[in-house]
């Protein structure tokens, strides 16, 4: 069966990622520093707990494990943050990936799936988003993203290194009955922050009501972990069959508004929540919605997961089996 090397495959994305590698025949790897994933996400006989950084241990790991491809989601990704400590998303984000293309390129692994971010367009001026829209990323995560992206570029053209990036926006829901699920440190996603305040008291906070949406809440791509897991299996078939390099949205193609949310969060749960609505965000866009049309035709993808409310079942199923621990 193929190996595939896994990185960041303790987080969120990456741990339903090698779930699903695993039921789909492939053997899989884990390297990850556990400083933003966690060590249960993970069968103990397949983490290497290393920094990505270390090229040396890294290119030790590529030569005696001789994968067949690697499936790359090692990096910060809080925009937020990002604006805070640009310097630390550069440092992991792209040093982390020159580290991991040295190693591969000294044990001879050509093939690799990148995790993007649709974050690389910045503020759309179409929607749903195209992948040949300029780029224009508005913060120094979507920087990052696109530097990795430019640089797969460049080594396909001079090195034969062929890559297909994945662009994408919100990652929600949870694999049923797999243990897996969201819960970052901090939360920054919505529906956990829901949760959240649903399960404290304590009110989110919805940053702006007056954006040019029906509701006046910003809109965004919503789309199921397990459906991106998927989209990741099939762009490393389509590399392991030979194909080309490539770059490709995926997105469910509807949008929806935080209050939309909200209140699928509480027909879900059969509880309030309360919140308070804030000032807009720097960098907050009104609508942010992903064109996956080429992703459909090309490798035949289509999400599971269309009903905002079975996606929000499952991550609360998840929620509660965790007895809500923060």
């Amino acid at each position: 069966m193929p190996k595939i090397l896994v990185t960041g495959g303790a987080g969120y994305i990456g741990s339903h990622t090698v779930y699903h590698l695993l039921r789909a025949g492939y053997d899989a790897v884990v390297v990850d520093d556990l400083s933003r994933g966690y060590r249960r996400n993970v069968e103990a006989a397949r983490l290497r707990e290393f920094d990505l950084r270390d090229t040396e241990r890294l290119t030790r790991l590529c030569r005696e494990e001789q994968f067949d491809a690697v499936v790359h989601f090692a990096a910060f990704i809080a925009v937020g943050e990002s604006m805070q400590k640009p310097e630390m998303y550069f440092g992991n984000n792209v040093g982390g990936t020159l580290s991991l293309l040295e190693a591969m390129e000294a044990a001879g692994v050509r093939r690799l799936v990148f995790s993007s971010t649709a974050a690389v367009y910045g503020f759309p001026e179409r929607i749903p988003i195209p992948e040949d829209h300029p780029y224009a990323p508005v913060s120094p995560y979507g920087e990052s993203k696109l530097m990795v992206e430019k640089i797969l570029g460049w080594l396909d053209r001079s090195s034969g290194v062929r890559s297909i990036a994945l662009r994408y926006f919100n990652a929600c829901g949870a694999e049923p009955g797999s243990g897996l699920g969201e819960e970052h440190d901090p939360e920054t996603h919505l529906i956990p922050l829901l949760f959240r305040a649903m399960q404290t008291g304590q009110p989110v906070t919805i940053f702006g009501d007056d954006y040019d949406t029906p509701d006046g809440t910003c809109i965004r791509d919503y789309i199921h972990v397990s459906d991106l897991a998927s989209a990741h299996i099939l762009a490393l078939d389509a590399l392991i069959g030979g194909g080309k390099s490539d770059a490709m949205n995926v997105g469910t193609g509807a949008g929806h508004s935080v209050l939309e949310v909200l209140r699928a969060v509480e027909r879900v749960t059969g509880s309030k929540v309360p919140c308070a609505t804030g000032p807009r965000r720097q960098g907050d866009s009104s609508a942010l919605v992903a064109d996956s049309g080429k992703l459909r035709r090309t490798l035949g993808w289509a999400p599971r997961y269309l009903s905002l409310d079975e996606i929000v079942a499952t991550a609360w199923e998840f929620e509660k089996n965790r007895g809500g621990k923060q």
